[in-house]
């Protein structure tokens, strides 16, 4: 039963950190992209068309907008 006194405690401490390191990473940012990265492992760094793609999909990204479907 003492145990229970500094378990409970020390477990609730860290599931606090956790939820904390969780939230940290959502506000910085951490989840925002999750599809480029494993897409750009497939291609070739030295490949003009990967850089392309590269540049217009950042391009993309910094203009908020999705892009239009004509």
């Amino acid at each position: 039963m003492p145990a229970l006194y500094v378990m409970i405690p020390a477990a609730l401490l860290l599931v606090g950190v956790a939820v904390y390191i969780f939230f940290w990473a959502v506000d910085s940012g951490q989840y925002d992209d999750l599809e480029s990265p494993a897409h750009s492992i497939l291609f070739d760094d030295q490949d003009p068309r990967h850089q392309a793609a590269v540049k217009g999909d950042e391009a993309h990204i910094d203009d908020k907008e999705p892009p239009s479907r004509a």
